[in-house]
């Protein structure tokens, strides 16, 4: 989903985070608007349609948690990103299971949200140049074909040379496709696969990959750098994104 096309809709009490946020995707020609608590949000959706919900956790009146269950009781499937002041006591686990897509914690870059926010809708629409099978063993995106069984990495039909680590944390890649991940994230996900178990071993490995994969390791267009945030992984290759 471009940017133009998404219509965010942010809850919030803070007034200072909601014109912050508001002036920063209007740089980015993301239509925004905002309410400053939660009791009217139901009639709101009624004339408006937001692409995301960016709501805060803690607001006078109907919380956040209370709104998202009410939304969700009434049918209304409009992905939520939750927000939650830093110490404030919410289980992310919970607001995932009342019908949360993301939840981020106070303070956050903005970067960072619209990352999450493109991750998010992208869940919704599947990002286009990507195939998994079923069991997430066999992948195709653009001029690449992975067997994750078999340890096989096809580009053209040609066979590339991969080791053990490269294909754990291409498979690590590959299930979060355009998620931004952190390198305490990678750190975490491919060390479940044995893989390297420190945030300077996952830069390495990322450049190794990258080495195979990318036509210019030092521009690349599939293992997207995401500065002072980690990698985001782009299937069909789109070109770096401005401000990552």
């Amino acid at each position: 989903m471009l940017d133009a096309s998404i219509r965010s809709l942010l809850v919030d009490d803070d007034a200072d985070i909601c014109n912050l946020l508001q002036t920063f995707f209007a740089t980015r020609g993301i239509a925004c608007f905002s309410l400053h608590e939660a009791t009217h949000l139901e009639r709101t959706l009624r004339g408006e349609r937001p692409s995301i919900i960016v709501l805060d956790v803690m607001m006078p009146g109907v919380d956040g948690l209370t709104a998202l269950m009410s939304l969700r009781a009434r049918g209304d499937t409009t992905p939520v990103i939750m927000l939650s002041a830093h110490g404030v006591n919410f289980d992310r686990v919970i607001g995932l299971e009342l019908g949360a897509d993301d939840h981020m914690s106070k303070p956050f870059l903005p970067d960072e949200l619209l990352a999450r926010i493109h991750a998010v809708l992208r869940r919704e629409c599947p990002e286009p140049g990507l195939t998994i099978d079923a069991n997430s063993e066999l992948v195709r995106f653009g001029r690449f074909r992975v067997d994750f069984t078999t340890r096989t990495l096809l580009r053209d039909g040609e066979l590339l040379r991969a080791t053990s680590g490269e294909y754990a944390l291409l498979k690590v890649f590959v299930q979060h496709a355009m998620e931004p991940l952190s390198r305490s994230t990678l750190v975490d996900l491919r060390h479940r696969s044995k893989g390297a178990a420190t945030e300077r071993g996952i830069d390495l490995a990322v450049w190794r990959l990258r080495r195979i994969l990318e036509d210019n390791p030092s521009q690349p267009r599939l293992i997207q750098t995401m500065r002072g945030l980690g990698y985001i992984f782009v299937p069909n290759g789109g070109s770096e994104r401005d401000g990552f």
